[in-house]
C-alpha cells in the first residue's frame, strides 16, 4: 500500500475543544505519525500526517468533524510527497510567529 504525506489547516471551534489530543488519539489508532498543534489565532489548528493511505484518509476524514465540542468550518489539505521523517505523533506547542 501506498504511503503518503497530508498537510492539514482545520478552521472553526477547533481550540479549547480537546481537537489536538483528540487527532492524537486517532492518528495512533490508526498507526499514523506525525504532529499537531494549535496556531496562535486561536481559530486553527495545524497538522502533519504520515502514513498508509488508508489510514490517513480515514484522519483526514475524522478532522472535518473532530470530537465532541469542535465546530470544523473548513479544513484544507494538501497531499505532499512522503517523507517518513516520523517516529510517532506528537503534540507540538503552539508557535509564538508564523
Amino acid at each position: 500500500m501506498a504511503k503518503v504525506r497530508a498537510h492539514l489547516f482545520i478552521r472553526g471551534k477547533v481550540q479549547g475543544v480537546f481537537f489536538r489530543q483528540s487527532m492524537k488519539d486517532v492518528a495512533t489508532y490508526y498507526g499514523v505519525r506525525g504532529w499537531v498543534r494549535n496556531l496562535p489565532d486561536g481559530r486553527t489548528v495545524e497538522a502533519v500526517l504520515e502514513g498508509e493511505e488508508e489510514s490517513v484518509k480515514k484522519v483526514v476524514e475524522w478532522a472535518h468533524y473532530g470530537p465532541p465540542g469542535a465546530k470544523v468550518e473548513k479544513v484544507d489539505v494538501s497531499y505532499e510527497e512522503y517523507r517518513g521523517e516520523f517516529d510517532d505523533f506528537k503534540i507540538l506547542p503552539t508557535p509564538k510567529n508564523i
